[in-house]
C-alpha cells in the first residue's frame, strides 16, 4: 500500500525533509528515481529536453559505478542529481550502522547530500542522523509507475488529480516503471506547459549548505 499524494500530518511528523516547495509560482519538480540505466535514463533527458525541462535523477550508487557516463550527461544538460543509496536498502528493514554506511557510500559515488530514502522509508533513529549530514528529499506526490496493478492512464490522472505549484512528484527510470513513464512523461509535460507551468531541478546549492567535500 502507498500515498498518492503525501498527507500533511506525515509531512509534518519530519519536519527537516523537504516534501515540497513553497511557491505561488507555476513550477513544478520532477524526479526521478533508482536510475541511471541505459534503457531508459537517455529518453527520460530527450523527452524533458523537449519542453526545456529539467529534473532530479535520485540515483542508485551501484547504477552510476556500471554508468558514469550517464550521471555526466545528466549534469551536463543542467539536470539535479542526488543519492539513492548505493543498494537501494529499505531503512525499515535494514539496520542503522549498515544503512547509514549504505548511504555514505551511494553520496560518494553520486558525489551529492541530497538525498531521497528508498521505497520513502527511514526510522526515526535513521532520520537524525540522515538530517545532520544530508538534505533530504521526499515528495507529494507520488505517480505510483512502480505499481503493476495500476493501468498507464491511473498512472496519469494520479499525477494531473494531485499536482500543484511547488509539488515535487516522483518518477521511476528503472525497467519496471518503463512501459508506464513513457506513456505518462510525455503527457504530464505537455499538459502542464500547456497551463504555463516550467519544470525545474531542485538545486543541490540551494537546498544543502556545504559541510564536507568527497574525497
Amino acid at each position: 500500500m502507498y500515498l498518492i499524494r503525501t498527507p500533511e500530518f506525515i509531512q509534518k511528523m519530519f519536519p527537516n525533509f523537504i516534501w515540497k516547495i513553497p511557491t505561488k509560482e507555476k513550477v513544478i519538480y520532477l524526479t526521478f528515481d533508482d536510475g541511471p540505466i541505459p534503457e531508459l535514463t537517455p529518453w527520460v533527458m530527450e523527452t524533458l529536453a523537449e519542453y526545456n525541462a529539467k529534473g532530479t535523477f535520485f540515483c542508485v550508487g551501484e547504477n552510476v559505478k556500471k554508468n558514469p557516463e550517464l550521471i555526466d550527461s545528466l549534469r551536463n544538460n543542467g539536470h539535479s542529481v542526488g543519492n539513492h543509496s548505493y543498494n537501494h536498502l529499505n531503512g525499515w528493514q535494514t539496520e542503522n550502522i549498515t544503512y547509514l554506511r549504505n548511504v555514505r557510500k551511494g553520496a560518494h559515488a553520486v558525489h551529492s547530500e541530497l538525498f531521497r530514502p528508498p521505497y520513502g522509508r527511514v526510522k526515526p533513529s535513521q532520520a537524525k542522523f540522515l538530517n545532520r549530514h544530508y538534505r533530504v528529499v521526499m515528495w507529494d506526490v507520488l505517480s505510483g509507475d512502480f505499481d503493476p496493478n495500476i493501468t498507464k492512464e491511473q498512472c496519469l490522472g494520479n499525477v494531473l488529480k494531485n499536482t500543484k505549484e511547488g509539488s515535487i512528484i516522483v518518477f521511476h527510470d528503472n525497467l519496471k516503471a518503463e512501459e508506464k513513464l513513457r506513456y505518462v512523461l510525455p503527457m504530464v509535460l505537455e499538459h502542464y506547459s500547456a497551463l504555463g507551468y516550467r519544470f525545474e531541478a531542485l538545486h543541490e546549492k540551494a537546498l544543502v549548505k556545504p559541510k564536507r567535500r568527497f574525497a
